[in-house]
């Protein structure tokens, strides 16, 4: 059952290689349309290795029967199937999502928005596939009047409602960075002090890695003809992710069309960045972030990060260079972290 095609396409981090010793538990599977991977040092050698597979995949599981807009029985699509304005009571756990992404909405000059997805399969980059041609103007201008984060509404008591029945949510860009925090949690319910969780390429870790040092995550190159990684930094303790323009994009008529869209025109993002890495308290947030910045951009994505205090490196397309080279610009939370 897929989750989220960016997940999939846009597995924008590479982990650094760690050295394999008799205390570390290395688990991995299929979640949300990729795969994950746990790296956990086990102290004291009685980690249940097949207690904490089968408590981790219940966890996933969970999230996707919440959260999946590919799963037509999920929580999230059957409030999307609704064409009702009432209001209705949803989980605590995709409450919280929600009020996090209202969060980072209103944060992010409202470019952070969980109800484009008729803009999404629009443009062919939904759970329908891609679609030939490129939308009309006319066709954007219907599905941007029935999208905007405003018309979600949470009430006090916990329940959501939507001000048009048209609206949906859409969780592609936050639903997996959650996913991994109810990984961390339930690694830290089985006394699991440092690891390291990648879902897709978004992370968390906690903790030292099995050699007892920081967890060193690699930052891909944003380029579609290779992989390479463009830089490796330290996550103490954080949630990372990353995301980019570069992998998940159709072409027609030799232009380039990136599922990146911009909230305001409903057209994918144009301008030089590349891809944007985020480090935060948690990975849903960092999830959510990432997107945000890479659809504002280097410039107003900076001002953002800095007044906010962020932890943000961008990747911009070197426009001066004739090989296809890349220079990074980091926020100064960003570097104060990897001092």
């Amino acid at each position: 059952m897929a989750f989220t095609r960016r997940s999939f396409i846009l597995a924008s981090l590479a982990l650094a290689a760690c050295q394999r010793n008799s205390l570390t538990v290395k688990l991995d599977g299929a979640t949300m349309g990729t795969t994950y991977n746990v790296v956990a040092v086990d102290h004291e050698g009685t980690l249940d290795k097949g207690a904490l597979k089968t408590a981790i995949d219940s966890s996933l599981q969970l999230v996707n029967t919440q959260m999946s807009n590919w799963d037509d029985a999920s929580e999230i699509s059957r409030f999307n199937a609704q064409r009702s304005t009432a209001a209705m009571q949803l989980s605590p756990e995709l409450t919280e999502v929600l009020q996090a992404a209202a969060d980072v909405n209103r944060a992010s000059d409202g470019q952070f928005d969980v109800t484009l997805g008729p803009l999404i399969e629009l443009w062919g980059f939904g759970a329908k596939g891609v679609q030939a041609p490129a939308p009309t103007a006319a066709e954007i201008e219907t599905a941007l009047a029935s999208v905007g984060q405003n018309r979600v509404l949470i009430n006090a008591d916990g329940s959501v409602q939507k001000t048009s029945p048209e609206t949906g949510i859409y969780l592609s860009a936050i639903g997996k960075g959650f996913g991994v925090d109810q990984v961390a949690r339930t690694l830290a319910s089985f006394g699991v002090k440092d690891y390291m969780v990648e879902i897709g390429g978004d992370i968390y870790t906690a903790g030292l890695n099995p050699d007892g040092q920081p967890w060193q995550i690699g930052i891909e190159t944003p380029n579609v003809g290779m992989r390479a990684v463009q830089q490796v930094v330290g996550v103490p303790g954080m949630g990372m992710a990353t995301s980019g323009d570069y992998r998940n994009y159709f072409e027609r008529d030799g232009q380039r069309f990136s599922h990146i869209l911009d909230a305001q025109t409903g057209r994918p993002i144009t301008h030089t960045t590349a891809s944007v890495t985020v480090l935060t308290d948690n990975a849903m947030l960092a999830d959510a972030w990432a997107t945000a910045m890479l659809v504002l951009g280097r410039e107003r994505g900076m001002q953002i990060a800095q007044e906010r205090d962020l932890a943000v490196l961008f990747i911009e397309r070197d426009a001066a260079s004739t090989d296809m080279s890349f220079k990074s610009t980091a926020s100064d939370r960003f570097t104060a972290l990897q001092a």
